[in-house]
């Protein structure tokens, strides 16, 4: 006889088994959910998976929740990643599931509108927050593959149209599983840098699957909060994705986008050539409206009555600077004339022209001139004469009587 167990025991053997499986650990899982309940206050999901034939019991974490990018409903068809495993306390057989993606056109169809509405109601695509598109941009950040078509185009058009233009690619995957995220996180990371003035989100042409990687709710929350302004260009003209709702700009295909992004550099140097030209004739014009103006003028004013009294008061005043001129001309000669004759005369009745004939001074002793007639015995005096002088001592003085000599 068989040894006896609990019911604990079984459950957890049964769930140490399916968990040691490597193929139910990670499993893709096909089916149509059935019974869909999301709980409000955890946030957590339970439903059923069936088929024709069969259905399992499956729950999904509120964190594994979170990321859908659509809402499941009852009916839609999934495929899902999950582990297989056992509830224990229950002996529940029921699969985890961690993500999960619509199964057909149809479903990704249905998806898409949810998630599209979802992102509408949030503002996301509204007009309010669409930024304008720099005019003339020094540098352009462009988030493509390196290698496709889309990016070639692009150079080739901003070559031609503005090639003074910087480019700053950020290259990534645009398709694949990984595509969304990493378009996301180079639309994040050029904004982050501030040197693009315009980006640029470009991918060539291919089918609505190809294009289907941008219709990822990150993409279009990366479009949305990115501060500098941005163009998609996904596929032609007939695609339309998520990212071309929540861009600044929709550009139908790459090479559009690349000229939408800059200016024609052809037209402007056109356009400023005829700038040039009018501004050369308006000057012209100019010009010669003011030569007419002042001729006119001109001969206005000579016509005028005042004008030849002007021209008598100006004949008048240069008459009166002329006699101005001759008149202190003429009294600085004669103040010259004068000068010269005080000169002379006080030459003549210098002192030093007596001593020049051989005349002599007598000074005393302190200098001052004296007489002769006041000399006396024993005094000493200075005998100056026109070039030298000499210290006499006086021995004896005599009286002349000029006046009987000039009676004679």
């Amino acid at each position: 006889m068989p040894d006896v167990i609990s019911v604990s025991a079984l459950n957890r053997y049964v769930k140490t088994i399916l968990d040691a499986d490597d193929v139910l650990f990670d499993l893709a899982l096909r089916g149509e959910i059935a019974n869909f309940v999301c709980n409000a206050r955890s946030g957590h999901c339970y439903f059923s998976l069936r088929d024709e034939a069969s259905s399992v019991k499956a729950v999904m974490f509120r964190q594994d929740a979170q990321r859908l990018a659509f809402r499941p409903e009852e009916g839609m068809r999934v495929v899902v990643r999950c582990r297989v495993t056992l509830y224990e306390r229950d002996g529940a057989f029921q699969v985890y599931v961690s993500d999960m993606f619509p199964d057909g056109i149809g479903s990704a169809q249905l998806a898409l509108e949810q998630l599209k509405q979802k992102l509408y109601a949030e503002g996301l695509f509204a007009e309010e927050h669409k930024k304008p598109i720099p005019v003339r941009p020094s540098c352009i950040g462009i988030v493509t593959s390196k290698t496709g078509a889309a990016l070639q185009d692009i150079r080739n058009v901003l070559s031609r149209r503005w090639p003074m233009v910087k480019l700053l690619l950020c290259p990534v995957q645009v398709q694949g599983f990984a595509a969304a995220a990493q378009v996301a996180a180079a639309i994040d990371t050029l904004d982050a840098d501030g040197r693009a003035d315009v980006i640029l989100v470009a991918r060539g042409g291919g089918s609505r699957e190809d294009l289907w990687v941008f219709n990822a709710e990150c993409i279009a929350r990366a479009a949305f909060r990115c501060k500098t302004p941005l163009i998609s260009a996904i596929g032609h003209e007939i695609d339309t994705t998520l990212l071309d709702y929540a861009a600044d700009l929709r550009a139908p295909t790459p090479s559009a986008a690349a000229e939408l992004a800059v200016p024609d550099g052809q037209a402007i140097r056109r356009e400023l050539y005829s700038y040039l030209e009018n501004i050369h004739e308006i000057m012209q014009t100019r010009l010669g409206l003011c030569y007419n103006r002042s001729a006119a003028a001109q001969r206005a004013l000579f016509a005028l009555p005042c004008a030849e009294k002007c021209r008598t008061a100006q004949t008048r005043i240069s008459l009166d600077a002329t006699r101005l001129s001759a008149g202190m001309q003429n009294a600085l000669a004669r103040a010259a004339g004068r000068l010269r004759q005080d000169a002379a005369l006080a030459h003549s009745l210098s002192p030093y022209r007596t001593l020049a004939r051989g005349y002599a001074l007598v000074r005393g002793a302190d200098g001052d001139v004296i007489a002769p007639d006041t000399l006396r015995p024993g005094q000493t005096v200075w005998v100056e004469g026109m070039h030298q002088k000499a210290s006499c001592l006086v021995q004896a003085s005599e009286g002349t009587n000029r006046e009987n000599t000039e009676n004679l």
